[in-house]
């Protein structure tokens, strides 16, 4: 009997990215001009049991008072991390040099999508997101994300 895979064996860079993240998200459009910022609490947990190879808790919070908080849960299969909920649908990757790469289409946004970096520093204690969004295939937006492990 052959074990499942764990994203450890298929990612292990990913898994570096386990604990508790904080930091400030910052939208801007295509001259850089703020559209919106809030302030990110990101849980990243990589369960060795059950259906799920990556569980993402967030909360994000704004000046005026705010909140969105959600749960990701992805799926390991076809050695990459897939998910599907209410909000988008896509995969991610990670690459040979340790970078983690998304690729999610907007649910919640038809003809919306974006693709992700997220690169770490050698400290694993710093890490920086990148999204470029898309709407009918034209970049409209970009976040820019600056997180520290805070646990």
């Amino acid at each position: 009997m052959n074990a499942k895979p764990l994203l450890a064996d298929i990612m292990p860079a990913m898994v570096k990215h386990a604990g508790v993240w904080e930091g400030v998200y910052r939208h801007v459009d295509l001259d850089n001009n703020a559209i919106e910022n809030h302030r990110s609490r990101v849980e990243c947990i990589f369960p060795t049991e059950g259906p799920f190879g990556y569980i993402q808790k967030n909360l994000f919070q704004w000046d005026d008072g705010r909140e969105y908080r959600s749960v990701l849960n992805g799926e390991l299969r076809e050695n990459k991390l897939w998910w599907d909920n209410d909000s988008f649908d896509g995969c991610s990757w990670e690459t040979d040099f340790g970078l983690i790469l998304l690729n999610l289409n907007r649910k919640d946004d038809p003809g919306a999508n974006f693709y992700e970096i997220i690169c770490m520093g050698d400290s694993g204690n710093y890490r920086s997101r990148t999204w470029q969004w898309f709407k009918d295939g034209k970049l409209f937006k970009r976040t820019l994300c600056d997180e520290q492990r805070v646990e």
